[in-house]
């Protein structure tokens, strides 16, 4: 029996149609100098031709003894690929208005259960004869960061290469029931080294008693901390890589700090147009990987969930800068001190509270243990390419839930850094006006850091 594993389960048991479970991206494409009329069609034609279907993208919940769910995978022998990818088009005038409409409501729609839990869409009529691809996977298959990689994977920096590479049909599959080893034998593997972790308990008392670490269920609550309804909105950006480089450069900082530092001030603009802007600094959580050079050829994930101080009750761009480095410096020098097992339960333990959030029935934690979840996943850093089409932009697109009725993932295509936002279309109104907070926020900091030079 292919068992799920407790993080997929949970992933399977927390969704709701208020709660899609689900990660996606939204990728751009300028079609080849070259293409015909038919181009995109005989992309969707040959993506749809691709039968040979890994084991991953063949999972199904199963239903043991009547409807129980949840614990086991079913694999669909046959898929319908008619169903899970299929073509559209945007009306007139084909613009970032019409794409992102589109990709909201495609986005707020759980996947349906009773089939394989991913879908893809072939978006045609974006102007200037562009065209786009959406595709969704559960959380319980994938996280985020491996299906932007996999989709990552499909391209290539060749523009001349014309080889149909397609997700679902791409590599050995690791995860394979003939293949991988039990879940829960990896588990109790696991367990004796867990019990050798206690020090890591200790480490982590003294950097909080020292004022290392972010608690959580310290920060404010805000208006992006309650509960979500079913609607979603999805707001896209792209800022030239070259930018925020010279920030870092000018401030001593790094690319990631620069993307947290310009989201918290996006996240302040938009409160005090409010006047729902708290006096105490809000929380983000910051997933940050923790693979050192001698792990590079290891399984499983290295990331740790750290907490950091975004600043957001300092008015000066730069000084907001060096508040949030500081604190994303002081965390990874606690989680750098740690063996991987022992920052993963380090992680855990900072974001315990964290799971009573997707318990049935269960509306609010007492207090708010982050206010947004922010990641910055890189991407490819020069052009690459699909049969030829140029990839333009490749936005990220996460989970709002209870308490977190927005998500910023970022990630990078060739010169640019493609923002993705989702929210709560009611919790959450006018999302896109933090593009422009964003835009905003990098000019006021370009402009503060070249003064200091």
């Amino acid at each position: 029996m292919d068992l799920l594993n407790p993080i997929d389960a949970i992933f399977l048991a927390a969704e709701t149609r208020e709660h899609p479970m689900h990660v996606g991206g939204l990728q751009v494409f300028e079609p080849p100098a070259d293409a015909g009329e038919d181009f995109v069609r005989e992309l969707y034609a040959g993506l749809s031709g691709a039968t040979e279907v890994r084991s991953r993208f063949r999972r199904r919940p199963r239903k043991l003894l009547g409807n129980l769910t949840n614990v086991s995978w079913a694999h669909d022998d046959r898929i319908d690929l008619g169903y899970h990818l299929r073509r559209c088009a945007l009306p007139a005038p084909g613009g970032e208005a019409e794409l992102l409409d589109l990709t909201a409501r495609l986005h707020a729609t759980p996947l349906d259960r009773n089939r394989p839990l991913w879908e893809g869409r072939i978006i045609e009529g974006l102007r200037g004869d562009r065209f786009g691809v959406y595709v969704k996977i559960h959380h319980a298959l994938m996280d985020g960061v491996s299906a932007l990689r996999l989709l990552q994977r499909t391209c290539t920096e060749d523009p001349l290469d014309t080889r149909l590479r397609v997700p679902w049909t791409m590599g050995r599959d690791a995860t394979d029931p003939d293949e991988a080893p039990n879940v829960w034998d990896q588990l109790r593997g696991i367990a004796p080294r867990l019990l050798t972790s206690v020090g890591a308990g200790a480490a982590t008392l003294r950097a909080v008693r020292e004022g290392r670490l972010e608690l959580p269920m310290s920060a404010p609550p805000t208006m992006l901390n309650v509960p979500v309804g079913a609607a979603r909105d999805v707001a896209v950006g792209s800022f030239p890589i070259e930018r925020v480089q010279a920030v870092r450069k000018a401030t001593g900082t790094t690319v990631n700090d620069v993307v947290l530092a310009l989201s918290a001030a996006a996240l302040r603009a938009y409160l005090l147009e409010r006047n729902a802007l708290p006096d105490k600094p809000l929380t983000a959580m910051v997933p940050v990987n923790l693979r050192r050079e001698t792990d590079a050829d290891s399984d499983g994930n290295m990331v740790a969930a750290l907490l950091c101080n975004l600043g957001t009750d300092i008015a000066d761009p730069v000084a907001r800068l060096h508040t949030i480095s500081e604190s994303m410096r002081r965390s990874k020098e606690v989680f750098a001190q740690l063996p991987p097992l022992e920052a993963v339960a380090l992680s855990a333990l900072l974001l315990s509270p964290l799971p009573l959030v997707f318990a049935p029935g269960f509306q609010a934690l007492p207090r708010v243990p982050f206010n947004v979840v922010i990641s910055n996943v890189p991407g490819p850093r020069k052009p690459v390419y699909l049969q030829g089409a140029r990839l333009e932009s490749n936005y990220p697109l996460s989970i709002p839930f209870d308490g977190q009725a927005m998500n910023i993932t970022v990630t990078s295509t060739a010169d640019n850094l493609d923002f993705g936002l989702v929210g709560c279309r009611r919790s959450v109104p006018d999302l896109s006006r933090f593009i422009g907070h964003i835009e905003t926020a990098l000019r006021e900091m370009e402009a503060a850091a070249c003064a200091r030079v």
